[in-house]
């Protein structure tokens, strides 16, 4: 099923709000930057331990010069809707994230690779199908 989400077409980047079931069945909304660049889907250990998969964030992952988020881990998550589209157990990274982002997660070349996606910047829409 094709879905349309839109986007500020005016922003520098396409954030993207995402539902994560969390471990207790809660859903949580995060905002994320959509990124072709990252090679698979990226959550900030922040929000992981928000929504209560991570018993503590560790503390002493610190940024490599030039990025914006560390990765350290990997977890499966049960529940994950993206554009609209549910997702189970989604593979994604543990990160720590650079706070002044703002973002929670990173969506990877991992969704793209699910779902046939089309931006039309002009409209600021997201359209996206399962492949």
């Amino acid at each position: 099923m094709q879905n349309i989400t839109t986007f500020d077409s005016s922003q520098r980047y396409i954030f993207l709000t995402i539902f994560v079931a969390g471990k207790d069945g809660i859903i949580r909304d995060f905002l994320a930057l959509l990124d072709t660049g990252a090679p698979a889907t990226e959550f900030s250990d922040e929000a992981l331990q928000f929504a209560g998969f991570l018993e503590e964030t560790k503390k002493d992952v610190a940024l490599k010069p030039g990025l914006q988020t560390q990765k350290y881990g990997r977890i499966v998550l049960p529940q994950v809707e993206i554009c609209s589209h549910l997702i189970s157990d989604l593979t994604v990274y543990v990160s720590h994230f650079e706070k002044s982002w703002g973002i929670k997660a990173l969506i990877g070349l991992d969704f793209f690779r699910r779902f046939r996606v089309t931006v039309d910047y002009k409209a600021g829409h997201l359209v996206t199908e399962p492949l």
